[in-house]
């Protein structure tokens, strides 16, 4: 098969790509959609004084992509090294008594919604209601997209890594 997909290609990394799993594969699928927060949702938690680290938790799932700036008071949890700390992240939050996790990556539609909807599986395993695991519509690009009112809540905020 390497051999077929080499010579349809000059290119090796396409190569490695085409025989090599995604990150994810070997994790099982998400049972659960997680639910999802608009930013205009999560703005006015910040606007209402919730924080960061006490009303809620931040998590931004890039890692090769973490620049331009991240969400304020936003952990840096890259997706692909997430999934066995899921029992230790959610004993952490419960004992907190954080109420609502939110997952980012740059557009929230892999990385974001896979994150959101494994926590939200070991939330129901765990029988836990006072806990929510949602992911950020639209991700950081939404986010920095949306205007100044949402990038003066960014930490590091780059505008040129979002004018490309």
């Amino acid at each position: 098969m390497a051999a077929t997909l080499a010579e349809n290609t000059d290119d090796p990394h396409k190569v490695r790509s085409q025989i090599e799993s995604p990150w994810h594969a070997a994790y099982p699928d998400a049972r659960t959609v997680a639910a999802s927060i608009t930013r205009l949702e999560l703005l006015k938690w910040f606007r209402e004084g919730k924080m960061p680290g006490r009303d809620f938790v931040l998590i931004d799932l890039r890692r090769a992509d973490h620049e331009g700036g991240t969400i304020r008071g936003s952990l840096n949890f890259p997706a692909q090294s997430l999934y066995p700390t899921i029992p230790a992240l959610h004993s952490l939050l419960t004992a907190a008594k954080v109420s609502a996790v939110v997952w980012y990556c740059g557009s929230s539609r892999g990385r974001g919604t896979r994150a959101a909807g494994w926590f939200a599986d070991y939330i129901a395993e765990q029988n836990n209601s006072t806990l929510k695991s949602l992911v950020l519509e639209g991700g950081i690009k939404g986010w920095a997209a949306a205007g100044e009112e949402y990038t003066q809540l960014m930490d590091e905020y780059d505008e040129s890594a979002w004018n490309t």
